[in-house]
């Protein structure tokens, strides 16, 4: 397989193009910062060096407007002489990501591939991805996906991937707020974090923020439109945005008030409990 690209080389974006060559593929990175920035990897930021041997752009921007810029732009890489397929990981509003299929050339395959797991998953290559497209499209990619994930799960066509992706992270968002606000109140209540988190792995209310707490990079940030939390912020959204008619809004905005607020969190220290 010739001609991969990945736009978007930062916190996912990164450690996906670095998984890709270590599986042997001749991938090549796009970012709008200096090259210099990334270390032992090829990246440009020169637009038409990317684009001229171009057949499968993976897109890994932060949302809608970033891959307006990526596709239809200055780079205009849905222009590219020799592109064949559009890969969307980027986490977006389905409507949107739907949206696509009419603005993109029809002889362009496209596939929504949303990845879960957070930074140290695509470090490690081990992402969860939601997948949604052609049967023999997604069979054709399936190489490129093994190279940077271990779970692969096929949602239906183009659009469901994403769809998909934007329920699991409005249950991602209400995990991180109320674990956060579980953890702020134990504080308050002189109970030890490193023993409350051990119990909830055991327990009832165990969930992927609360097990992973000490290796997600960014389970202890507070709230940054450029950070992490700000992203959930902004997955909330891609999820309201794709709400069912008269569907009660109340909890899910709820959640992404609350992650709004998220103060840093201080770094654990030993108990002095006994």
């Amino acid at each position: 397989m010739q001609g991969i690209g990945v736009a978007g080389c930062g916190r996912m974006g990164g450690p996906m193009l670095a998984a890709l060559r270590r599986a042997g593929f001749d991938a090549q990175g796009f970012d709008v910062r200096p090259a210099a920035d990334f270390p032992g990897l090829p990246v440009t930021n020169d637009a038409a060096t990317f684009a001229k041997p171009l057949k499968t752009l993976i897109t890994v921007v932060r949302d809608a407007d970033q891959t307006d810029d990526v596709l239809f732009g200055a780079t205009g890489f849905a222009q590219a002489p020799l592109l064949e397929t559009i890969v969307i990981s980027s986490t977006l509003s389905p409507r949107y990501v739907r949206g696509l299929r009419a603005r993109i050339p029809a002889q362009i395959a496209l596939v929504d591939a949303p990845m879960s797991g957070a930074a140290i998953a695509a470090q490690e290559a081990r992402l969860s991805f939601m997948l949604g497209g052609a049967e023999d499209d997604l069979n054709r990619l399936q190489p490129l996906f093994a190279a940077m994930g271990q779970h692969f799960h096929r949602m239906g066509g183009f659009g469901d991937g994403m769809a998909a992706k934007v329920l699991n992270n409005l249950l991602a968002a209400t995990n991180t707020a109320m674990t956060r606000m579980v953890l702020d109140w134990a504080d308050a209540q002189g109970i030890d974090e490193k023993r409350l988190l051990a119990l909830i792995q055991t327990s009832s209310g165990q969930n992927w923020l609360a097990s992973g707490f000490d290796t997600i990079e960014f389970a202890r940030d507070g709230h940054d439109p450029e950070n992490t939390i700000g992203i959930l912020v902004k997955d909330v959204a891609a999820a309201l945005d794709a709400a069912p008619k008269d569907a009660d809004l109340t909890l899910p905005q709820t959640v992404q008030n609350a992650l709004k607020t998220l103060r840093p969190r201080k770094a654990y220290s030993v108990s002095t409990l006994t």
